[in-house]
């Protein structure tokens, strides 16, 4: 017997199966766009050597995809609102294969910088966008899980992708390395079209100015900022885990890689367990998390001189800063009401900017000689100031809820 559930539109049904076929198309999508983003960082000697440029101005092809990714989330994902939301991915997906066909051929610098900036354009639209698609195939019980779903790909990108993306191109050159992601990106385009039932835009919307307005909603704000600082306290730290391990822990160079792929099982692992937790109920699963991140960030830098406690806290740090992405995803989709596609969108540009933010920081106190434990320091302080925002955004719900009772008692 086929089970089949609601979409949020309540104009459309499909079955557990059509939705998991769904949920994976969706998942290849993101899988492809988590590739473009990180895989590069493993390319940069190879793109600054065949581009006649400096390592640091090659580094700035990196810095450019983070920074366009907010103006794509704030200004394509309003444009797009409007249109079904396959339709708007399947745009998005354009942008992202053209983008990268322009990396694969650049004859110079500058189209490669303009091929990280198009492809990042749709980097926002399309998991704000498609988190809010990817709830509306499930029960409410599972909407969560969903979402984690969507940010699978991203994950298993960091874990296999990144680290034989370097290998291709350090065997075929690093142009197949972009030339195999756009065709992964028509796959996934493929996948989109064929698998991804057709549903209407969100519903209940409100003008798009309003929708921005509903961004400064404490509970909405709270959530943005608590994404910028955990993301930005732990990829502060992993940026610069490679020096740690190895002047600081000893390991090998022929170490690091199995270690970062370490880290990557536990953004796997922390992508699936975070899911389920926050479909349990996302404000405990978000406010315990954000409890154990600075714990484990502070711990990694108190044993950095232990090899074997540090590879179970590299595992822990993954784990516990991407469990945390289904809860605030979801938390920050329920508060927006109006705005929940926008507002998505929105968490993802806030993740990019908090990597921005949190690697700048690391670099600046290792700069001023604080010493490769410093990103630990600074990681855990972003952290705490994220779990303090979600603490007093918690209390200032409970009282406002105390406080709508207690005037309805008075009527």
């Amino acid at each position: 017997m086929t089970t089949t559930v609601e979409t949020t539109t309540g104009a459309a049904a499909v079955t557990r199966r059509r939705a998991s076929s769904a949920l994976f198309a969706l998942s290849l999508g993101g899988f492809g766009i988590g590739l473009t983003e990180f895989v590069i960082a493993g390319l940069l000697t190879e793109v600054a050597v065949d581009l006649g440029v400096s390592i640091s101005r090659a580094g700035h092809l990196v810095g450019a995809y983070a920074l366009a990714v907010v103006p794509g989330a704030l200004l394509l994902t309003p444009l797009l609102m409007h249109r079904p939301p396959k339709t708007a991915l399947t745009m998005l997906l354009g942008f992202f294969v053209i983008g990268n066909v322009l990396s694969a051929w650049a004859p110079g610098y500058e189209v490669m910088l303009a091929g990280r900036v198009v492809a990042a354009l749709a980097h926002g639209g399309y998991f704000g966008i498609g988190a809010v698609l990817a709830a509306s195939l499930v029960p409410a019980s599972k909407r969560a899980s969903a979402v984690a779903a969507l940010f699978a790909g991203l994950t298993i990108a960091n874990v296999l992708g990144v680290p034989a993306g370097a290998l291709v191109g350090q065997q075929l050159g690093w142009r197949t390395v972009f030339w195999l992601i756009s065709a992964l990106g028509v796959l996934a385009l493929a996948g989109l079209l064929t698998l991804v039932p057709r549903t209407d835009p969100e519903q209940d919307r409100l003008p798009v100015a309003q929708q921005f307005r509903a961004l400064a909603r404490p509970q909405v704000l709270a959530s943005l900022l608590t994404t910028a600082l955990v993301f930005g306290g732990m990829f502060g730290v992993f940026t610069y885990i490679e020096p740690l391990l190895r002047e600081v822990t000893g390991y090998s160079a022929s170490a690091i890689p199995w270690l970062l792929v370490v880290f990557g099982a536990g953004l796997f692992a922390g992508n699936i367990l975070g899911g389920r937790a926050a479909d349990r109920n996302p404000d405990t699963a978000v406010l315990v998390l954000a409890i154990l991140l600075p714990v484990v960030t502070l711990g990694l830098g108190a044993v950095a001189r232990m090899p074997v406690p540090v590879a179970i806290l590299l595992f822990m740090l993954g784990l516990i800063g991407f469990a945390t992405v289904p809860g605030l995803q979801a938390r920050v989709m329920r508060h927006a009401q109006g705005a929940a596609t926008l507002a998505s969108a929105t968490n993802i540009a806030a993740f990019n900017l908090g990597n921005t933010l949190g690697v700048g920081l690391a670099g600046a106190v290792i700069s001023a000689g604080w010493g490769l434990h410093s990103p630990t320091l600074t990681g855990a302080g972003l952290t705490l100031i994220g779990l303090v925002l979600i603490v007093s955004a918690r209390i200032a719900a409970r009282r406002g809820a105390h406080g709508r009772r207690d005037t309805a008692a008075v009527r």
